[in-house]
C-alpha cells in the first residue's frame, strides 16, 4: 500500500469510525449472534493473493458489526465503562503509525520520557503523593490492566523475601476485592490467600485483617503482601487505607492500592477524603481506560519507591546493555513490568489530558457522578426498591425489595430495551443490579430511560 493508497483508506476509515459513534446510541447493545456465527462467515483457508483493502474494510460491517457488543453506548451501564473518546482513538493511531519499541529509553526517548512526565503530571492534578514522581524516588508506568499492576506488586513482594519458600507466603485483601489478587497470588506460587472480612459497608475490617496476619504468624507462616481496595468492583466501597497501611507498616508487608475504577475521581478534590491513608502505600494502580476517555490499554501504576521493584524485575543480557542505561540518568521501562517489548501508550493519555484539560476531565467525572446521585435518590423514594450499598462515585447498587426473583425481573426489564444494558451481581448470596454510570456519551436522557425500565419492572 502506498502513502497515497493509506491516505485515501485512512480517511475512508475515519468517517467510518465517525459514523458508528454517531449512530451507536441506536444499535442494540448486545449482538444477535450465537456460538461459531462470525467465524462461520471466515473463509476456511487464508487468501492466497492480496485482497482490495476496499473489500477488506466492507467486512466491518459485514463480518465484524454482527458481532459486535456495543461498549460506547450511551446505554452501557455494565461491569465498569470501558469509554473511548476521539482523542484518544488519534493519539492511538499516531503511536500505530509511528511503531515505537519502548523497552529502552535508547530505544525511544519519546516514548520513555512523555510517558514519566504525563504520570507525573498526574500525581499533581489526583492529589497524590510527590513521592510517587519519577522525580523522586518512586515513579509510574502503564501497564496493559490493574490486574498486571497487581501481578508486579505481589512479584515484588515476594521478591522481598527471596530466600523463604513461597508457599509458605500469605497474601491478604478484603472479601470484595477484585480476583485479580487471588489470580496474581496463584501465578506468583504465593501458598496462602485471605479474604478478609468486611463492614456493613463492605469495606475491608482492619480489625479482622489485623487478627489474621497475627494467627498467620503463629502457624509459622510469612505475610507478605496486603490488598487495599478503593472503589471494590461488586459496590466500589472504600477500604480503611491508613488502619491497613499502618497495619502493613508494622509487619513489614508490602501495601498495595487497586483504585481501578475510582481512581479516576480523584481528579476531582471532592472525592479524595477516599486517599487518606495512601502516603504509607508501597504501590498504587488505576485504569484511566475505565473511566478517563482513554481507550483500553492504559493502566497507571505507581510506586513509592522503584527500587524494589526495579531490583525484583531486572535482567541485562548483553544485547540490551547501553550508554545511556548504564549512566544511571534514564528510566528504562523494562524494568519496571514483566514484558520486554512495550509500546507507545502514553501518547493517547498525553492526548486526552492536552485536550479536556483538567477541568474538562472533573466535569466529564462529576456529571456522572451527578447522574448517579439522581438515580441514587429516585430508588430510595421507590417503595419497592432498596440501595444495598452507598453511591460512592458512578455505580448504583440496588435490590427490590420482595427477593431475588423480583430483582431479576427488573434486570431483564432493563436488558429488554436492547439499548440499556446492566450486568447483576450478588451480595451475601442475594441478586441485585449494578447501574455503571460513565459511559462517554450517557447523558440525562439516558439514564431516565434505564429508569423508566426499572420503574416499568417494579
Amino acid at each position: 500500500m502506498s502513502p497515497d493508497e493509506f491516505r485515501q483508506h485512512g480517511k475512508a476509515l475515519i468517517d467510518w469510525i465517525a459514523d458508528y459513534w454517531a449512530t451507536v446510541e441506536s444499535r442494540p447493545i448486545i449482538p444477535d449472534a450465537a456460538p461459531g456465527d462470525i467465524r462461520s462467515r471466515l473463509p476456511t483457508a487464508a487468501p492466497e493473493e492480496g485482497e482490495p483493502f476496499g473489500s477488506i474494510a466492507a467486512d466491518l460491517d459485514r463480518i465484524v458489526m454482527p458481532g459486535v457488543t456495543q461498549w460506547q453506548s450511551p446505554g452501557w451501564f455494565a461491569y465498569f465503562p470501558a469509554n473511548v473518546s476521539f482523542p484518544a482513538i488519534l493519539g492511538e493511531l499516531a503511536a500505530a503509525g509511528l511503531g515505537q519499541q519502548g523497552m529502552l529509553w535508547q530505544t525511544s526517548p519519546a516514548t520513555t520520557e512523555i510517558e514519566s512526565h504525563v504520570l507525573d503530571w498526574l500525581v499533581d492534578l489526583m492529589g497524590l503523593p510527590m513521592d510517587w514522581k519519577t522525580t523522586g524516588p518512586g515513579g509510574g508506568v502503564l501497564q496493559m490492566s490493574a490486574s498486571d499492576s497487581t501481578h508486579t506488586a505481589i512479584v515484588v513482594a515476594r521478591h522481598r523475601h527471596r530466600d523463604a519458600d513461597p508457599s509458605r507466603m500469605v497474601v491478604y485483601t478484603s472479601a470484595q476485592a477484585h480476583s485479580s489478587i487471588e489470580k496474581g497470588a496463584n501465578v506468583a506460587g504465593i501458598g496462602h490467600v485471605r479474604l478478609i472480612d468486611t463492614d456493613d459497608r463492605m469495606a475491608m475490617r482492619a480489625s479482622s485483617l489485623s487478627a489474621a496476619i497475627e494467627a498467620d504468624l503463629a502457624a509459622d507462616l510469612i505475610p507478605v503482601f496486603v490488598c487495599g481496595t478503593l472503589g471494590t468492583t461488586g459496590t466500589t466501597a472504600v477500604d480503611p487505607l491508613a488502619a491497613i497501611g499502618e497495619i502493613a507498616r508494622r509487619h513489614g508487608l508490602w501495601f498495595h492500592v487497586d483504585a481501578a475504577y475510582a481512581g479516576s475521581a480523584m481528579i476531582c478534590e471532592e472525592f479524595r477524603h477516599h486517599l487518606h491513608g495512601v502516603e504509607l502505600a508501597d504501590s498504587y494502580t488505576f485504569n484511566p481506560h475505565k473511566w478517563l476517555l482513554t481507550n483500553f490499554d492504559c493502566s497507571v501504576f505507581w510506586v513509592a519507591d522503584r527500587d524494589p521493584l526495579i531490583d525484583a524485575m531486572a535482567i541485562v543480557p548483553p544485547y540490551l546493555r547501553n550508554a545511556a542505561s548504564e549512566s544511571g540518568e534514564v528510566i528504562d521501562y523494562r524494568d519496571w513490568h514483566v514484558p520486554l517489548g512495550r509500546r507507545f501508550r502514553a501518547l493517547k493519555l498525553w492526548f486526552v489530558i492536552r485536550h479536556y484539560g483538567a477541568e474538562g476531565l472533573r466535569s466529564y467525572v462529576r456529571e456522572h457522578v451527578r447522574l448517579a446521585l439522581d438515580l441514587t435518590e429516585r430508588v430510595e423514594a421507590h417503595p419497592s426498591l432498596r440501595l444495598v450499598a452507598p453511591t460512592l462515585f458512578g455505580l448504583v447498587s440496588f435490590a427490590h425489595t420482595d427477593g431475588d426473583e423480583a430483582t431479576g425481573r427488573v434486570v431483564d426489564a432493563i436488558n429488554a430495551t436492547r439499548t440499556s444494558y446492566v450486568v447483576p451481581s450478588t451480595l451475601a448470596g442475594r441478586l441485585f443490579v449494578r447501574v455503571a454510570i460513565g459511559s462517554t456519551l450517557t447523558e440525562l436522557r439516558h439514564v431516565e430511560a434505564v429508569w423508566s425500565a426499572i420503574e416499568g419492572a417494579a
